[in-house]
């Protein structure tokens, strides 16, 4: 089972930033789509962004779309969600996800379909 853990969380004040990491230990996530995902509480989980194979194919969910940039280091096996402009409403548990599926989109839009998953990294916005 592929064991992901996500960091970089943490407060930070509106307009800042925070870039979130995604890795794993024993296993390549270059061969992996991986999804940033979020939730809040009360509210379902949504996606924020995926990056596929190769790397130019990406996609952004509304909430992140102009602020938030998704990228993969293969050197050091990390996806990073690199998040600036911060907001109150961005305020959630983000987790990364991992699937050998190269179904970008529908993996986005569909999180359920991601079978491997991280603890997640709480992040919160907050003056």
């Amino acid at each position: 089972q592929l064991q992901l853990v996500e960091s970089g969380g943490g407060l930070v004040q509106p307009g800042g930033s925070l870039r979130l990491s995604c890795t794993a230990s024993g296993v390549r996530l270059d061969s992996y789509t991986i999804g940033w995902f979020r939730q809040a509480p009360g509210k379902e989980r949504e996606g924020v962004s995926c990056i596929g194979r190769p790397d130019r194919n990406i996609y952004y969910a509304d909430p992140g779309k102009g602020r938030f940039a998704i990228s993969r280091d293969s050197a050091k096996n990390t996806v990073y969600l690199q998040m600036d402009n911060l907001e109150p409403d961005d305020t959630a548990v983000y987790s990364c996800a991992a699937d050998l599926d190269d179904d970008l989109i529908r993996l986005c839009i569909l999180s359920s379909d991601f079978t491997s998953w991280g603890q997640g990294t709480q992040v919160t916005v907050s003056s």
